[in-house]
């Protein structure tokens, strides 16, 4: 009843909200991405999307379909894999930011291993810009972090800005120095922060500096300072800092896969969980149940 690649168009369309983005990410037109999308829209009977020359928005409809299209899809590769005979097989040296230990990827971790248990999977967590450093030296066979400002490379994940949070009852005192909580170097945000407080002209000083983001939550949960933050992976306990408190805006971040030099060995399982991520896109900046 549902085609394999429609759902696939719709992935990349629910988690880009964009149908240009879906398109650059899938190498079609925008309007085989559209006619997909209408496709599949008359399959289910129902709208999927709510969309002007604005914005692309999921429906009610559009979110449940999420969870059916990659359920379909995994089955829809589990049987080609068990049809020809192939099996992925070595070590994959995979690297993820910080930014996603609070958000969905164990899920999508869980049923890569469950669909490839001959794999052979090294996880790797740290800051975006060691795994960038990591990535170049040829330690790891595939990232998911932020991208650096200025780079192009990468295939993108999830778009979204960056904001400042901290505690809500927190109040920032305009004629002393701005707290800041962040991440050691080469922390991307980090860089980011300072580069917009300079550019601002506003003081600042360090109130807290961790590698691990608990570190840093646990910190900002205490009142010590503002952090600046992915607008889409807030922690509980945490807010936006008012724009009252007249911080510089710190722009967009983008989330992309990064392939490393191509091992024989790992190259195919590099490929598969790449396109795991890529379909399960939407659940990075998701929760998990129950938090």
């Amino acid at each position: 009843m549902y085609e394999p690649t429609q759902l696939r168009t719709f992935l990349a369309v629910a988690q880009t909200l964009s149908f240009t983005q879906a398109a650059r990410r899938l190498g079609l037109r925008q309007s085989t991405v559209s006619q997909h999308v209408r496709r599949l829209e008359e399959a289910t009977g129902r709208r999927l999307f709510t969309r002007d020359t604005h914005r692309v928005e999921l429906t009610e409809d559009g979110e449940a379909m999420l969870g059916f299209a990659r359920t379909i899809l995994r089955a829809h590769e589990r049987a080609s894999a068990f049809f020809t005979g192939t099996r992925l097989r070595g070590r994959l040296r995979f690297g993820a930011s910080e930014d996603f230990v609070l958000t969905r990827l164990p899920e999508i971790l869980e049923a890569f291993r469950r669909d490839h248990p001959e794999v052979e999977l090294e996880l790797t967590v740290e800051l975006s810009g060691t795994l960038h450093q990591q990535l170049e030296g040829g330690r790891l066979d595939l990232v998911l972090a932020k991208r650096r400002p200025g780079d192009t490379h990468g295939e993108l994940v999830w778009q979204s800005t960056l904001t400042w949070i901290g505690a809500p009852s927190l109040r920032l005192d305009p004629d002393r120095p701005v707290p800041l909580i962040v991440f050691p170097p080469p922390g991307i945000t980090r860089a980011r922060a300072l580069e917009v407080l300079e550019e601002a002209g506003r003081p600042w000083r360090i109130a807290c500096t961790s590698g691990s983001l608990s570190g840093l939550i646990a910190a900002a949960r205490a009142g010590l300072g503002v952090m600046p933050h992915t607008r889409g992976l807030i922690p509980p306990g945490l807010a936006p800092v008012p724009a009252k408190a007249g911080l510089p805006e710190l722009g967009g971040v983008d989330f992309v896969l990064l392939h490393g030099r191509r091992r024989a060995t790992a190259q195919d399982a590099a490929d598969a969980l790449a396109a795991a991520i890529l379909a399960g896109g939407d659940r990075l900046h998701r929760p998990p149940v129950g938090s």
